[in-house]
C-alpha cells in the first residue's frame, strides 16, 4: 500500500475544499499598488507595460523605441511615452484574537466537525486568503491583535510563507480585552508602502475610534477590506428564558436578565452599529463584507470574491 502523507495539524486550517475554491478565484486590486515583483496590479510608478500613462520630454539616455513619432510629427517636440508599471500586491491580514472572538453560537456552521466560533472562522478565512494571494504571486503577511499587536509577519510571496502564516494562526489563542482602533493606527504605520489591509474582526469596540483608524489607512493610501465576523445569535438575539450573560473579555460583570425585555433595544443597537461600520467603509471605498458564522465559509468566499471579480472586469 502507498504510504500516507502525514500533514501537520495546522494544515486543517486550509482544507482541500477551500483550496479547490481558491484555485478558481483571483484578486485584482482597485488602487495602484507598490510591490517588489512584476505582477498583475497597477503601480503608481512609471515603467513599461501595456497601459499608457503620459508623455514627457525626451532626455538623452531615453530608449529611442519609446519616442512617440506621431506626436513629434504634429508638434515638433521630442517626447517619449510613459506607461503604468504592473506590480505585485502586498497584503496584510489583521486578525482579531480578543476574548469576544471566542464566542460560538449554537447555529454555527461546522468545518471538519469543528463548530465555527468567530475566532475559528477568522483563522480559516485568513488562511484561505493567504493561500489565494501567494498562489497568484502576491505577498501576504499577518498581524494578530487584541489590546495590542500579538504577532507580526511581514508580507512575503514565497510559497513556504503560506505554511508560516497557517502555523501562526493555528498557534494563536484568544486573549482578553480589545483595542481595535488603537491597534489599527499602529498597523497602518507599520505596513510598508501602499498595499491592501484585510481586517478580520467582530469590531466590538468604540465605533468612533474604529472609523478614525479606517481613515488612517486611507491616508496611508492602503486599500481596506473589512470582514465583519459575527455569530447569528449576536444578530438575531433569539434567547427567550432568563439567561446569564458573561463578558468574554472579562470587563463587565456577569448579568442575569430576561432577554425578551431587552431584545428590541439590543436589535436596534446592533443594527445601528453595523450601519455605522458599513457607512464608514462606503465613504472610504473600502469593501465591507459581513461574515455570519452560521453561513459556510466556502459560500461567503465564493459570494464575495466572485462578485468582486465580476465588478473589476
Amino acid at each position: 500500500m502507498p504510504a500516507t502523507l502525514d500533514l501537520p495539524e495546522s494544515m486543517r486550517l486550509l482544507p482541500e475544499e477551500t483550496m479547490g475554491v481558491m484555485r478558481r478565484l483571483e484578486w485584482l486590486a482597485r488602487r495602484r499598488m507598490q510591490g517588489t515583483l512584476t505582477g498583475r496590479h497597477s503601480s503608481p510608478d512609471k515603467g513599461i507595460s501595456v497601459e499608457f500613462a503620459e508623455h514627457r520630454q525626451y532626455t538623452p539616455g531615453d530608449e529611442p523605441r519609446n519616442l512617440d513619432w506621431r506626436v513629434m510629427a504634429r508638434s515638433d517636440r521630442n517626447v517619449v511615452k510613459q506607461f503604468i508599471e504592473e506590480t505585485n500586491l502586498r497584503v496584510t491580514m489583521a486578525v482579531d484574537v480578543s476574548g469576544s472572538m471566542a464566542y460560538c453560537g449554537e447555529s454555527a456552521a461546522r468545518v471538519d466537525g469543528e463548530e465555527m466560533s468567530k475566532f475559528s472562522c477568522a483563522r480559516y478565512l485568513a488562511a484561505a486568503m493567504a493561500y489565494l494571494f501567494i498562489k497568484q504571486g502576491d505577498a501576504a503577511g499577518l498581524v494578530t491583535f487584541d489590546s495590542a499587536v500579538r504577532s507580526y509577519y511581514r508580507a512575503e510571496s514565497r510559497p513556504s510563507h503560506v505554511r508560516r502564516i497557517i502555523d501562526a494562526l493555528y498557534d494563536a489563542n484568544t486573549g482578553a480585552e480589545t483595542n481595535v482602533g488603537g491597534v489599527l493606527h499602529e498597523v497602518a504605520e507599520r505596513v510598508p508602502k501602499r498595499g491592501l489591509v484585510m481586517l478580520i474582526s467582530d469590531l466590538l469596540d468604540e465605533p468612533r475610534e474604529i472609523v478614525e483608524a479606517m481613515h488612517h489607512f486611507d491616508f496611508r493610501q492602503h486599500e481596506l477590506v473589512v470582514f465583519h465576523v459575527l455569530a447569528d445569535e449576536e444578530l438575531t438575539f433569539p434567547f427567550k428564558s432568563f439567561q446569564r450573560f458573561r463578558d468574554l473579555e472579562g470587563v463587565e460583570p456577569v448579568l442575569r436578565i430576561d432577554p425578551r425585555a431587552v431584545r428590541a433595544a439590543y436589535i436596534e443597537r446592533i443594527r445601528d452599529f453595523i450601519r455605522t461600520m458599513e457607512a464608514a467603509c462606503g465613504n472610504l471605498r473600502a469593501d465591507y463584507v459581513p461574515v455570519n458564522t452560521k453561513t459556510p465559509l466556502r459560500d461567503t468566499l465564493l459570494r464575495y470574491l466572485g462578485r468582486r471579480m465580476h465588478a473589476k472586469r
